[in-house]
């Protein structure tokens, strides 16, 4: 029997972040010592790029690593894709209800990291049998609700870092997977206009790039060092992906609003 063809894929905005996020797992390798593919998913909404994962024909089993998670422990990754298997699971991940994530639904598994068996997803995937209710929190809880009520699920531990932000992702060994920091959109801005977007989140980047000194440490690799052609080419991709994203959220405006005050509604009954 053919070994199953992994892949991995990050939903990106912010290139540097992507880098320093890549360098942590660009090195991972399938069973047969094989390089495992990274893509970089821009411009993709917060659940269309499942879409995009499950229509990719040369993928079977996709490690789903947001930008601001910083791969630990490479090979305990690859034992989760052995358990995803074994253990029939379609989707491997930390529920979104859990204190150490956001506390919200637990049912979801939030992602920031996913280990998801694309081929066993295609065999009953229907886009339109996602039903989106007005509690929903975000876009992509109808996919995760689909997909729990379909397909067995695993939800791996979790633990919140001494930072008080980062979530730390455990597999069912204990072993640590991967450090998320969160709020990697105000990465790149300039404190003063985080301060004035979301007073509370000035410090952001400070903070991650703490984690991702720890995570690197941890793996004894050097964080990478990048030239002035590196901080061009990511100060004119921040450019690109403004001038995509900005048109995209305003689109969305009166639809987040039609569900704000659907939510306000069921709140009032």
């Amino acid at each position: 029997m053919p070994r199953p063809r992994i892949k991995c894929y990050t939903r990106s905005f912010d290139l540097r972040l992507y880098r320093l996020a890549k360098g942590l797992f660009e090195d991972l390798r399938d069973a047969e010592g094989n390089l495992i593919p990274c893509v970089r998913l821009t411009d993709q909404s917060a659940d269309g790029y499942f879409y995009t994962m499950l229509r990719d024909s040369d993928c079977d089993i996709a490690v789903n690593i947001d930008e601001d998670a910083f791969i630990v422990d490479p090979q305990a990754v690859l034992d989760l894709v052995d358990t995803l298997l074994e253990g029939g699971y379609a989707n491997i991940g930390c529920s979104d209800g859990d204190p150490a994530t956001t506390g919200r639904d637990p049912v979801v598994t939030n992602p920031f990291f996913n280990i998801f068996n694309l081929q066993l997803i295609r065999t009953r995937f229907d886009r339109k049998a996602l039903v989106r209710k007005p509690e929903d929190r975000e876009p992509y809880y109808p996919f995760f609700h689909w997909l729990a009520a379909t397909f067995p699920t695993l939800y791996l531990p979790a633990r919140r870092h001494a930072d008080g932000i980062t979530t730390i992702a455990l597999d069912p060994q204990g072993r640590v997977l991967c450090l998320h920091t969160w709020f990697s959109r105000f990465y790149s801005m300039p404190s003063w206009i985080v301060r004035r977007i979301e007073p509370t989140q000035g410090t952001q980047k400070t903070r991650i790039d703490a984690v991702i000194r720890e995570a690197y440490a941890l793996r004894e690799k050097e964080v990478p060092r990048f030239s002035a052609t590196d901080t061009l080419a990511f100060a004119g991709n921040k450019v690109i992906r403004w001038i995509i994203k900005v048109p995209q959220r305003v689109a969305r405006w009166p639809y987040k609003l039609k569900r704000r005050l659907a939510r306000r509604k069921n709140a009032l009954q």
